[in-house]
């Protein structure tokens, strides 16, 4: 689920860079960025993988 989050936000750093949108510093591209990769690299650490209950 994280990696999904990570490449939707991937998808919108590229397009407002690419559109050159003029954002407030919050939600400019680099940021948007950033928060993609913290979800691809809690994805990656196994945060985002569920847990199953062993019966």
């Amino acid at each position: 689920m994280l990696g999904i989050v990570a490449a939707v936000l991937f998808f919108l750093a590229f397009l407002i860079n690419a559109a050159e949108i003029s954002t407030n510093d919050v939600f400019s591209s680099t940021n948007v960025m950033l928060l993609g990769l913290m979800c691809l690299a809690l994805q990656v650490a196994g945060v985002g993988a569920g847990w199953a209950r062993r019966r």
